[in-house]
Protein backbone atom coordinates (compact mmCIF):
# COMPACT_ATOMS: atom_id res chain seq x y z
CA UNK A 1 0.00 0.00 0.00
CA UNK A 2 1.55 3.31 -1.12
CA UNK A 3 0.72 5.96 1.49
CA UNK A 4 2.28 8.74 -0.58
CA UNK A 5 -0.41 8.55 -3.24
CA UNK A 6 -2.63 11.63 -3.20
CA UNK A 7 -5.74 9.60 -3.95
CA UNK A 8 -5.11 6.92 -1.33
CA UNK A 9 -7.09 8.72 1.38
CA UNK A 10 -10.10 8.97 -0.93
CA UNK A 11 -9.85 5.24 -1.69
CA UNK A 12 -9.75 4.56 2.04
CA UNK A 13 -13.03 6.45 2.42
CA UNK A 14 -14.52 4.30 -0.34
CA UNK A 15 -13.26 1.18 1.42
CA UNK A 16 -14.70 2.35 4.73
CA UNK A 17 -18.08 3.21 3.26
CA UNK A 18 -18.25 0.01 1.23
CA UNK A 19 -17.76 -2.21 4.26
CA UNK A 20 -14.31 -1.65 5.72
CA UNK A 21 -13.63 -0.32 9.19
CA UNK A 22 -16.55 1.54 10.71
CA UNK A 23 -14.68 3.02 13.65
CA UNK A 24 -13.45 6.57 13.51
CA UNK A 25 -9.69 6.99 13.63
CA UNK A 26 -9.73 10.73 14.26
CA UNK A 27 -9.21 12.16 17.69
CA UNK A 28 -9.83 15.66 18.87
CA UNK A 29 -6.92 17.82 19.97
CA UNK A 30 -9.16 19.26 22.67
CA UNK A 31 -9.36 17.41 25.98
CA UNK A 32 -13.14 17.90 26.19
CA UNK A 33 -13.73 15.87 23.01
CA UNK A 34 -15.38 16.65 19.71
CA UNK A 35 -18.05 19.34 19.55
CA UNK A 36 -21.72 18.54 19.16
CA UNK A 37 -21.46 19.60 15.50
CA UNK A 38 -18.48 17.27 14.91
CA UNK A 39 -20.30 14.36 16.55
CA UNK A 40 -23.41 14.98 14.45
CA UNK A 41 -21.30 15.28 11.29
CA UNK A 42 -19.63 11.94 12.06
CA UNK A 43 -23.03 10.27 12.69
CA UNK A 44 -24.42 11.72 9.45
CA UNK A 45 -21.35 10.54 7.52
CA UNK A 46 -21.72 7.04 8.99
CA UNK A 47 -25.45 7.01 8.17
CA UNK A 48 -24.77 7.98 4.57
CA UNK A 49 -22.06 5.31 4.40
CA UNK A 50 -24.55 2.72 5.68
CA UNK A 51 -27.05 3.89 3.05
CA UNK A 52 -24.43 3.38 0.31
CA UNK A 53 -23.60 -0.11 1.62
CA UNK A 54 -27.29 -1.08 1.68
CA UNK A 55 -27.95 0.38 -1.76
CA UNK A 56 -28.73 -2.16 -4.48
CA UNK A 57 -26.27 -2.53 -6.06
CA UNK A 58 -23.92 -1.28 -3.32
CA UNK A 59 -22.27 2.04 -4.14
CA UNK A 60 -18.82 3.37 -3.46
CA UNK A 61 -18.37 7.00 -2.55
CA UNK A 62 -16.36 7.65 -5.72
CA UNK A 63 -19.37 6.58 -7.83
CA UNK A 64 -21.89 8.55 -5.79
CA UNK A 65 -23.63 11.41 -7.60
CA UNK A 66 -26.11 14.14 -6.80
CA UNK A 67 -28.88 11.76 -7.90
CA UNK A 68 -27.85 9.31 -5.18
CA UNK A 69 -27.87 12.12 -2.62
CA UNK A 70 -31.43 13.00 -3.69
CA UNK A 71 -32.41 9.34 -3.35
CA UNK A 72 -30.95 9.40 0.19
CA UNK A 73 -32.89 12.57 1.10
CA UNK A 74 -36.15 11.04 -0.16
CA UNK A 75 -35.40 7.88 1.81
CA UNK A 76 -35.00 9.99 4.97
CA UNK A 77 -38.50 11.46 4.52
CA UNK A 78 -40.02 8.28 5.98
CA UNK A 79 -38.44 9.23 9.33
CA UNK A 80 -39.64 12.85 9.25
CA UNK A 81 -41.77 14.54 11.88
CA UNK A 82 -42.99 17.58 9.96
CA UNK A 83 -46.55 17.48 8.63
CA UNK A 84 -46.56 18.73 5.04
CA UNK A 85 -50.07 19.39 3.74
CA UNK A 86 -50.86 18.53 0.12
CA UNK A 87 -52.51 21.25 -2.01
CA UNK A 88 -55.78 19.24 -1.95
CA UNK A 89 -55.82 19.14 1.88
CA UNK A 90 -58.35 21.50 3.48
CA UNK A 91 -55.60 22.67 5.86
CA UNK A 92 -53.13 23.54 3.10
CA UNK A 93 -51.74 26.98 3.82
CA UNK A 94 -52.88 27.03 7.46
CA UNK A 95 -50.04 27.39 9.98
CA UNK A 96 -52.07 25.79 12.82
CA UNK A 97 -54.61 23.25 11.48
CA UNK A 98 -57.60 22.70 13.80
CA UNK A 99 -57.84 18.94 13.21
CA UNK A 100 -55.75 15.96 12.09
CA UNK A 101 -55.40 15.07 8.42
CA UNK A 102 -53.84 12.20 6.42
CA UNK A 103 -51.02 14.31 4.96
CA UNK A 104 -47.56 12.73 5.24
CA UNK A 105 -44.82 13.48 7.73
CA UNK A 106 -41.56 14.53 6.11
CA UNK A 107 -38.14 15.82 7.02
CA UNK A 108 -38.17 19.54 7.70
CA UNK A 109 -36.33 21.69 5.18
CA UNK A 110 -34.04 23.14 7.85
CA UNK A 111 -32.98 19.66 8.94
CA UNK A 112 -32.20 18.61 5.36
CA UNK A 113 -30.30 21.82 4.69
CA UNK A 114 -28.16 21.37 7.81
CA UNK A 115 -27.60 17.68 6.99
CA UNK A 116 -26.34 18.50 3.50
CA UNK A 117 -24.02 21.14 4.94
CA UNK A 118 -22.50 18.63 7.37
CA UNK A 119 -22.17 15.92 4.71
CA UNK A 120 -20.61 18.35 2.27
CA UNK A 121 -17.98 19.27 4.86
CA UNK A 122 -17.41 15.62 5.85
CA UNK A 123 -16.90 14.62 2.21
CA UNK A 124 -14.05 17.08 1.78
CA UNK A 125 -12.55 16.34 5.21
CA UNK A 126 -12.40 12.68 4.23
CA UNK A 127 -10.37 13.29 1.07
CA UNK A 128 -13.03 14.11 -1.51
CA UNK A 129 -12.29 16.84 -4.01
CA UNK A 130 -14.58 19.90 -3.71
CA UNK A 131 -15.38 19.85 -7.44
CA UNK A 132 -16.53 16.20 -7.15
CA UNK A 133 -18.65 16.73 -4.02
CA UNK A 134 -22.08 15.14 -4.70
CA UNK A 135 -23.60 17.05 -1.76
CA UNK A 136 -22.92 20.33 -3.55
CA UNK A 137 -24.48 19.26 -6.85
CA UNK A 138 -26.86 21.67 -8.55
CA UNK A 139 -29.68 19.09 -8.40
CA UNK A 140 -29.31 18.90 -4.60
CA UNK A 141 -29.45 22.70 -4.24
CA UNK A 142 -32.55 22.85 -6.46
CA UNK A 143 -34.22 20.03 -4.50
CA UNK A 144 -33.60 21.83 -1.19
CA UNK A 145 -35.03 25.06 -2.61
CA UNK A 146 -38.11 23.16 -3.84
CA UNK A 147 -38.62 21.49 -0.43
CA UNK A 148 -38.27 24.85 1.33
CA UNK A 149 -40.82 26.50 -0.96
CA UNK A 150 -43.32 23.61 -0.80
CA UNK A 151 -43.13 23.42 2.99
CA UNK A 152 -43.52 27.14 3.47
CA UNK A 153 -46.59 27.22 1.19
CA UNK A 154 -48.09 24.16 2.88
CA UNK A 155 -47.87 25.94 6.24
CA UNK A 156 -49.07 29.26 4.87
CA UNK A 157 -45.87 30.98 5.95
CA UNK A 158 -43.83 32.56 3.22
CA UNK A 159 -40.11 32.06 3.39
CA UNK A 160 -38.18 35.29 3.17
CA UNK A 161 -34.44 35.10 2.87
CA UNK A 162 -32.78 36.79 5.81
CA UNK A 163 -31.01 39.94 4.79
CA UNK A 164 -27.97 41.39 6.48
CA UNK A 165 -28.97 44.39 8.53
CA UNK A 166 -27.10 47.59 7.96
CA UNK A 167 -27.16 49.89 10.91
CA UNK A 168 -26.48 53.44 9.80
CA UNK A 169 -24.07 55.35 12.01
CA UNK A 170 -22.83 52.38 13.99
CA UNK A 171 -19.20 53.12 14.75
CA UNK A 172 -16.62 50.45 15.30
CA UNK A 173 -15.87 51.62 18.86
CA UNK A 174 -19.33 50.85 20.39
CA UNK A 175 -19.39 48.20 23.08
Amino acid sequence: MDSSSSSSSFREVDDEISGGSSSSTRTSSSSSGPSRYENQKRRDWNTFGQYLRNHRPPLTLSRCSGAHVLEFLRYLDQFGKTKVHAPICPFYGHPNPPAPCPCPLRQAWGSLDALIGRLRAAFEENGGKPEANPFGARAVRLYLREVRDLQSKARGISYDKKKKRKTPGSAQGEA
